[in-house]
């Protein structure tokens, strides 16, 4: 069993104010997590702090609660048992509009009407921000603008979705997640259905936007190198539960490649990045590992 890197923990209900000395600070949280679809358990007691200021990137096999547990970081998916803290006050208790204005999630494949602009699309991202009393201002103008050109989606601001490539379709969701405002940005599997070009594109938007705007990033993987590479911390999970947390070159090793996917690999440092690399073996490589 791979061992987890643990950190100290504040009381359930503690404000970040109220954090230990020395640790980071943390808006987000769970404690004793359970998150179920019926009678079917998907998360299980967990405990993860989101530290400020940082790229966390979520690891594991499908399955295993990756998802599920970003739904309920997002509120909007209610514990079993257990609570998600968004700044030490349980986040079900938080008004609506609140979170909305403080945390913006992107969830896997998300779906718009069809023929909507690029433009309608990131306005949309301002909708928290929106009361019977506060109508389309000037502030907004400037947020969806800044969004546009933020994600390098200006120039296709009168195109529709439909007309985009896979790539330009995710900037597009990601600069209508930014036009939100929200200090917390939670990204499901924003490299999904892409090639290989356009994944690195998505997550060097990802990265360029976090060290431009310190956004604290909790982000969906499954690509354990990308994961490595683009990420300050690793939350690895296998059946509901974290197993390992942490600096990349911390939690990516062989050991816990094994344990959690079932996967014989080899992990190798990365000239270029520094970051682990992950090379997996097949049967035919087993044979020529162990001299069969």
């Amino acid at each position: 069993m791979t061992e987890t890197t643990r950190t100290p923990v504040a009381p359930a209900g503690a404000a970040p104010e109220d954090a230990l000395p020395g640790r980071p600070a943390v808006r987000l949280s769970a404690r004793g997590l359970t998150l179920s679809y019926g009678d079917r358990t998907v998360v299980r007691e967990l405990d993860l702090d989101v530290e400020d200021g940082t790229v966390t990137a979520v690891i594991g096999p499908n399955g295993c609660g990756k998802s599920t547990l970003l739904r309920a970081f997002g509120r909007l998916m209610k514990p079993t048992a257990g609570t998600v803290l968004l700044d030490g006050r349980p986040i079900h208790t938080v008004p609506t509009r609140e979170v909305a204005e403080r945390v913006g999630l992107l969830p896997q494949s998300p779906a718009a009407p069809e023929g909507l602009s690029v433009a309608d699309l990131v306005a949309r991202g301002r909708h928290p921000h929106q009361t019977w009393y506060r109508r389309w201002s000037s502030d907004d103008e400037a947020a969806v603008e800044q969004a546009l050109r933020a994600t390098g989606t200006f120039d296709l601001a009168e195109r529709t979705l439909d007309e985009l490539s896979g790539g330009q379709r995710q900037r597009a969701w990601i600069a209508m997640a930014l036009a939100q405002e929200t200090e917390l940005l939670l990204l499901d599997e924003p490299t999904n259905h892409l090639d290989l070009a356009h994944q690195i594109e998505v997550l060097d938007l990802v990265r360029e936007l976090h060290l431009t705007t310190g956004r604290t990033v909790v982000v969906v993987l499954h690509d354990l190198s990308l994961a490595a590479r683009y990420a300050d911390r690793l939350v690895a999970m296998k059946d509901g539960r974290v197993v390992a947390q942490g600096a990349p070159t911390e939690v990516l090793t062989e050991e816990l490649v094994q344990e959690v996917f079932g996967l014989r690999a080899r992990v190798r440092v990365d000239e270029e990045t520094g970051a682990p690399l992950v090379v997996p073996l097949s049967r035919h490589d087993f044979k020529a590992t162990d001299g069969v």
